[in-house]
């Protein structure tokens, strides 16, 4: 089965595309999802044109994302211009949800393991958790991009992100 945005023959893995019915999502290649995590390559993304009109709304989601995303490119914003969406479709593709990203700017994804940064005072604990210590299998605050959660010290706490990095 080829990738469902640039119709590589590759490896492919499921992609969840959020903001609309639990569990959406499509199958993509690592080049696509590499692509959709950082600076998008306007080349790599020639397949939108096909990926636009798919059966899948998932595929389609995602390829309208991508494509508001490439409007510096004429030729993503003339298929933007050509894409029909019902108002439940649009409404899916407006609920992007901003990734989590560390102090660095990388995307953090759930179950990563991350270092702070600083000092921080956790309150209602009593302790402070110090620079430099590793938080293992941390899991994402959902509709809040600036948080993680994280144990530390035998404590399940709330993490900022601006004050961890990616280990």
């Amino acid at each position: 089965m080829p990738c469902s945005l640039c119709a590589a023959d590759a490896p492919l893995s499921f992609f969840a595309v959020t903001g609309g019915p639990t569990g959406a999502g499509c199958d993509i290649c690592a080049i696509c999802e590499e692509q959709i995590e950082g600076e998008l390559d306007p080349n790599q993304m020639r397949g939108l044109a096909t990926a636009m009109w798919s059966e899948d709304p998932a595929t389609q989601v995602l390829a309208a994302r991508l494509l508001q995303r490439l409007s510096d490119e004429n030729w993503a914003r003339d298929l933007a211009d050509q894409l029909w969406l019902d108002d439940e479709m649009r409404a899916w593709v407006a609920a992007e949800s901003v990734p989590h990203r560390d102090a660095n700017g990388t995307v953090l994804k759930s179950g990563d393991s991350v270092v702070l940064i600083k000092d921080l005072p956790v309150k209602g604990a009593g302790f402070t958790a110090k620079r430099g210590t590793a938080v293992r299998n941390i899991s994402l605050v959902a509709d809040v991009p600036e948080h993680i959660e994280g144990r530390v010290e035998g404590q399940r706490i709330v993490i900022l992100t601006q004050y961890v990095k990616r280990k």
